[in-house]
């Protein structure tokens, strides 16, 4: 089982306290006897000690958790009690020579091992997942990513329940045994980290494809699952091939390997590993038909697969030196991945949604006790560095790379970073200075951006001088203060600016006389206040400001509603035209609920509805960005915009809102739906994709509608959807609206797909997400549905993580009641699974923003949780800081 805490507390890591390991690996042969109940693991390192290490004769500590000590031997002679020791951790031998050889032999039980790291079974095949440190759970060995070394693995197992057998790199030689089993070694080209190590045995069914990359390497693609779903994969490889082609295409950056393979499984804490050569997948992000899966999970599975193949120069050839150094390889990977995405569908729609993503749940934990830099300086537990501030607002620090270089600029910063770091484990500092040293700039102050934590606010403010034809801005950052943390000094932010005269059209923007006229201007702010000035400027303009999301900041300018109304109307920039609707919707709402907390009657102004109303009546927009328009800001971002979330407040008047909205627009939204029915085959193309999400938003909308016919255009569309969209569209509206017949369709959608694990997730999201009454005693009930199992991440995602973190009406009851259900679950998923415990946990850091009685509540179940006397170190760091 995990770690559990003692009576003392657990001990912080910290980057200031880095060193360099004592001992190098060169190479590494591991021996996998796989048996039930119990596998014997053989591990022979050639090893020796490092030259640039500062001591000569430090012992040799190998990192080892769960492992049952069988012996080992230095140079092949059996070592004798005296000379080693071993406790919860490690394995300590006091004497060894400069050069030498390693072999232990330890005896491991995947199939007890629920927390899902090291080497497990959850069901009838192995498998393993050792990022961060799941490899000391396999065998004594420097978990560190700074030791790379090149791995020849032999698995033994038996032949016909386990007839596939698979690790990292190819496969050179296999064979049978005598007693009905067999084995199969594989080597490894590539020196790696530990943590990019896999091995999976199970009886799997595959399909197989060929790639044959820009250097004439052809390459064989194979993706694993059972049998029953090998006819879900197809999208998966397209996807792959897709990548693959685009890496190149891009970034010049071909498959170095021979052999490229992924593995799924419905047992998995992440989304997928990266492992060099055989990704590890979550079923979610492979598994995909028309009948089985949403538009969203296509591009979902697009985008991973894209992510996961592109880290294999981009976290396995150039690697992190110390897990402090995480968004090295995850922000840039993530940011290859939206790049990815969009030039496959659309890159101002991509640009839409990450920008949400990070403002609805980064720019929350940037607020909240988990504040912590893009490069943290300290940690209890590495598994709890995988956040959206190490991943998304890493990869907003990469692209803003790519916006003051341009693309062009970007790739030379690539270029000279692969090419000087191949084969190294480096740091966030060598990526930023590959990129200074090929674009000629110095970027010391860019630096901040990973050692600071917290939104920086970039307060606007413009004047015109009609007699000088002059227009200046004025910027002022600052940054809201993180207990602990020093984050005052200034950014290097880029600021990608346009001006929109009377009629809308982007006027010519120069700074200086001779200038090349630019429509939009990249402004660099490094100082805690500039001002930048725009010559050749007649009249007063509408500043469209931060275009594309230039930097991760809160942007305060005081743009009045008429004007926000305009910018959402004429803005060339898809993403200022999707914000100024938003900032209008916030606006008018945050009004709103000001009245409803007063009992003051109010209405949504006309300016918003006007809006809206624009957005929906132009036929020549692009039908992907009009459903963005449309969307209204979520209950979870409201309330981090009050000092007090008051969650009734919130969600009353977005509900209300809503239906104003739908009342008023009737017409265009009903003309809209039927507009954007379908009249061909499901495809994922974009323009398909699109049709779908807006006829998706329209039937929303008139959902909220009290009157006939509206329950019955939700059920035509449920039993006519000849697709798993359009059906589940419709099935969430019948259950969120309380309509009669939504029990009745719920039963129906349960009882066809009934065998289908991952649709069924689908089915206990839709309950748990439910604004309905009684959807926490549902809850409560599905527990108990044979469907669920408190073991598999999935489950406990969709139906108590939906609960916990999306349904705020009904988590935030005000009895407490949802507080002591995730409790209860935390308590005892920190007992079999600590990492998706104290992911569940995070639910419960902004506890101090809600008024009594919620946040006593809450605190109290946080104390809870704090008290329990075997609490491991990733529950343990979550609810301290929360309490702190």
């Amino acid at each position: 089982m995990p770690e559990a805490t003692t009576s003392s507390q657990p001990e912080a890591i910290r980057l200031e306290d880095y060193e360099i390991p004592d001992f190098l690996i060169d190479t590494v042969e591991l021996h996998f006897d796989l048996r039930d109940g119990i596998t014997t693991v053989e591990n022979t390192m050639r090893m020796r000690r490092n030259p640039a290490a500062p001591s000569s004769d430090a012992p040799l500590v190998l990192d080892g958790h769960d492992l049952e000590f069988v012996s080992a031997s230095l140079d092949s002679i059996p070592l004798p009690p005296d000379r080693f020791q071993i406790d919860t951790d490690h394995l300590r031998i006091h004497v060894v020579p400069d050069v030498f050889t390693l072999t232990t032999v330890v005896k491991i039980r995947p199939e007890k091992n629920t927390a899902l790291e090291g080497l497990y079974r959850p069901d009838e095949f192995y498998c393993t997942q050792c990022e961060a440190e799941g490899f000391r759970r396999i065998t004594y060995y420097l978990d560190r990513p700074d030791v790379l070394a090149k791995f020849t693995t032999t698995i033994e197992a038996d032949k016909t329940r386990f007839p596939v057998l698979l690790s990292n790199g190819n496969p050179v030689k296999a064979g049978d045994t005598d007693d009905g089993r067999h084995f199969v070694i594989f080597e490894d080209p590539y020196s790696k980290p530990c943590y990019l190590f896999a091995l999976v045995a199970g009886d799997l069914a595959h399909i197989e494809d060929r790639y044959r990359t820009v250097e004439g390497r052809n390459v064989k693609l194979r993706i694993y699952t059972t049998e029953a779903n090998i006819d879900r994969c197809d999208h998966a490889m397209r996807s792959l091939k897709k990548a693959m082609k685009w890496d190149e295409d891009v970034f010049g950056l071909a498959c170095d390997l021979d052999n490229y393979s992924i593995v799924v499984t419905d047992d998995f804490n992440m989304g997928a590993m990266e492992n060099k050569g055989l990704n590890v997948f979550n079923s979610k992000y492979v598994l995909a038909r028309p009948d089985t899966a949403t538009d969203s999970d296509f591009a979902g599975i697009e985008g991973v697969i894209g992510h996961e193949y592109f880290h294999n120069w981009t976290g396995n050839r150039v690697t992190c030196r110390d897990w402090f150094q995480l968004s090295l390889k995850e922000g840039l990977t993530v940011f290859r991945d939206q790049q990815f995405s969009g030039d496959m569908n659309s890159p101002a729609i991509q640009r839409i949604r990450d920008v949400r993503t990070l403002r609805n749940h980064q720019f929350a934990e940037d607020a909240g006790p988990m504040a912590h830099p893009v490069r943290p300086s300290s940690v209890i537990e590495i598994n709890n560095f995988y956040t959206v501030t190490v991943y998304e607002k890493g990869a907003e620090v990469v692209r803003m790379y790519h916006t003051l270089f341009g693309a062009e600029g970007f790739r030379r910063g690539m270029d000279r970073y692969i090419e000087q770091f191949d084969g190294q484990a480096v740091t966030c500092d060598d990526f930023r200075q590959a990129m200074a040293d090929a674009n000629g700039r110095n970027l010391d102050r860019f630096a901040n951006w990973y050692s600071q934590a917290g939104t920086p606010v970039l307060d606007v403010s413009a004047a015109h001088d009609p007699k000088a034809q002059t227009y200046s801005l004025t910027m002022e950052q600052s940054c809201p203060p993180t207990p602990g943390l020093d984050n005052d000094k200034p950014f290097h932010i880029p600021v990608a600016v346009g001006l929109l005269d009377s009629s809308g059209r982007d006027m010519p923007l120069r700074r200086h006389p001779g200038d090349e006229p630019q429509t939009t201007a990249i402004l660099e702010l490094t100082e805690k206040k500039q001002t930048f000035t725009f010559i050749n400027v007649p009249v007063p303009p509408v500043p469209s400001l931060l275009r594309g999301f230039s930097a991760p900041v809160s942007l305060r300018f005081e743009h009045d509603d008429q004007q926000l109304a305009f910018l959402a109307a004429h803005d060339s920039d898809s993403f200022c035209r999707w914000d100024a609707i938003q900032h209008l919707a916030v606006k008018c709402m945050q009004q709103l609920i000001a009245d409803h907390q007063s009992g003051t009657p109010s209405t949504v102004p006309d300016e918003l509805t006007a809006a809206f109303r624009n957005s929906l009546e132009r036929r020549d927009e692009d039908r992907a960005l009009t459903a963005e328009l449309l969307g209204l800001p979520a209950e979870s971002f409201l309330g981090d915009t009050m000092d007090i979330i008051d969650v009734e407040a919130v969600h009353e008047v977005r509900k209300s809102v809503k239906k104003e909205l739908a009342t008023a627009l009737r017409p265009q939204l009903l003309a809209t739906y039927e507009e954007c029915e379908s009249n061909g085959p499901y495809t994922v193309e974009p323009a398909a994709v699109a049709r779908r999400n807006l006829r998706y938003v329209c039937l929303a909308y008139l959902t909220t509608l009290d009157e006939p016919g509206i329950e019955e255009l939700c059920l035509a569309q449920l039993h006519k959807a000849d697709n798993m969209t359009e059906g589940l569209a419709a099935l969430v509206l019948l259950c969120h609206s309380g309509a009669a017949s939504a029990q009745q369709a719920l039963t129906e959608f349960h009882d066809k797909w009934r065998d289908d694990p991952l649709v069924l997730d689908k089915w206990f999201s839709i309950q748990a997400t439910s604004p309905q009454p009684g959807t926490l005693d549902r809850v409560v009930e599905l527990m108990s549905h044979p469907a669920f199992s408190i073991t598999n991440p999935n489950k406990v995602r969709a139906l108590i993580g939906a609960f916990c973190g999306q349904n705020r009406i009904n988590f935030h009851q005000p009895d407490g009641a949802g507080y002591t259900l995730l409790a209860d679950q935390v308590i005892k998923l920190n007992e079999l699974n600590p990492q998706i415990a104290a992911r569940l946990t995070s639910v419960l850091n902004h506890w101090k923003r809600f008024a009594s009685p919620r946040r006593e509540l809450m605190e109290a179940e946080l104390r809870r949780i704090l008290s329990v006397p075997t609490l491991r170190r990733d529950v343990y760091e979550i609810a301290t800081r929360a309490l702190a």
